[in-house]
């Protein structure tokens, strides 16, 4: 422990009287290892908040829709040649599905909402029939959601976001107060609790109306998003199953025709997700991976040249009667106290440069205690690794040679 010890006070002090060389020597790893921790923890604190949303839906619901999970140009085209889906498919999974506990529909479209001078653009705007919030994790905060009574009626009331408070009614109660949508006037009746944002975009911005306001106001030829809640997760598969038969019978499908809609549930979104990070860290760890290995390259060159700048120091070393393993574990534990240093650096810009990220894009960050002791291990690996030649070389000088050397 003494030798390593005086191996790396040696080792740090050669550090700081070569700044330059020795910033040339780190900057290799430096770059592989914060680019490691920088991309495992924007990783994580995606998975973070796409297990978030994942909850929101819920483990036992599934999404009926016209597109499903899209990743190619073709099943893109392929979705716009699908029958939309209409009120008529979820009043017949209403009627007709028994194992379904409850059913909802929805509709989506950007807006801008006016009150007065004040205005909010780029609303997300949503019609939903009564039972919606029942089926998502969604909480009501004050006043209510537009009921059943509120989408047979078409009554022109909305539930919205905080974002529309503060944004139209600063420091006065919102309930009851009015604002303009698509030229109608509309009454709020209560609001959701507050959000927060995600990935850069608030999840507050938001008006709900009832669904049949909805299409009467913006025409019906969306796609409606039909959300199905099984009664347990172990009836999921048999309660898609009937919503299947249910939906191909309405759509007049024949036995060997496919499906011309989609069903979604929670566990799709995530092996989905699980499948694109799982790609993305694994391209990101190659690119860092050549930045360890060019790093690691020149740490060996300088440690080559530490060995032939030190070539006397060896022969002494040797002629009073060192080892050959002593000799090879000095340089050895001098290039491991390099790559260890610039492991320690990479960590904290890494996390610096996830913090820098994760505020300019809006992409939440999450530091994994595992990747900081990987980043470690890794530098201190790449830098034991390469510094075996030149730890070799050194050993295996000739006493005499040595202090023969000028």
């Amino acid at each position: 422990m003494l030798q390593f010890l005086e191996s790396a006070k040696i080792a740090l002090g050669a550090l700081w009287a070569n700044k330059m060389r020795s910033i040339l020597t780190l900057v290799g790893m430096i770059i592989g290892v914060a680019t490691i921790i920088a991309i495992v923890s924007l990783i994580t604190g995606m998975n973070q908040y796409v297990q978030a949303q994942i909850q929101d839906l819920g483990a036992t619901t599934f999404i009926v829709d016209r597109e499903g999970i899209i990743t190619s140009e073709e099943e893109w085209w392929a979705s716009r040649k699908r029958k939309k889906l209409e009120m008529a498919d979820l009043r017949a999974i209403d009627e007709s599905c028994v194992l379904c506990e409850q059913s909802a529909a929805r509709a989506i479209t950007m807006r801008k909402i006016k009150h007065g001078n004040r205005y909010v653009n780029d609303v997300y705007i949503m019609g939903s029939t009564a039972r919606f919030p029942y089926i998502v994790d969604f909480d009501v905060e004050n006043g209510y959601y537009p009921t059943e009574s509120d989408n047979e009626h078409r009554r022109q009331v909305a539930f919205v976001g905080y974002d529309i408070i503060d944004n139209l009614f600063p420091g006065i109660n919102h309930i009851g107060q009015t604002f303009t949508l698509g030229g109608q006037e509309f009454t709020v009746i209560g609001n959701g609790v507050r959000r927060g944002s995600s990935l850069g975009q608030s999840r507050d911005n938001y008006v709900i109306i009832p669904l049949s306001t909805f299409e009467k106001l913006f025409g019906n030829r969306r796609s409606l998003d039909i959300f199905v809640k099984a009664p347990s997760y172990a009836a999921m598969a048999e309660t898609q199953d009937e919503v299947r038969m249910i939906m191909r019978a309405r759509h007049k499908l024949r036995y060997d025709d496919k499906d011309d809609f989609q069903l979604t549930t929670a566990a799709d979104v995530q092996n989905l997700w699980e499948d694109f990070s799982r790609g993305a860290f694994l391209v990101m760890i190659g690119i860092s991976s050549i930045a360890l290995i060019v790093g690691g390259i020149v740490i060996m060159n300088i440690m080559l040249v530490s060995v032939t700048e030190r070539t006397r120091e060896v022969g002494i070393r040797k002629a009073i009667g060192a080892r050959k393993l002593s000799i090879m574990w000095q340089f050895l534990a001098e290039s491991l106290t390099l790559s260890v240093v610039g492991g320690v650096i990479g960590i904290m810009g890494g996390i610096l440069a996830g913090v820098g990220l994760s505020s300019m894009s809006g992409i939440p960050m999450g530091i994994e205690t595992w990747s900081i002791v990987a980043g470690i291990l890794v530098s201190g690996g790449v830098g034991t690794i390469f510094g075996v030649y030149p730890a070799m070389k050194a050993a295996r000088l000739d006493p005499i040679e040595a202090l023969r050397y000028e």
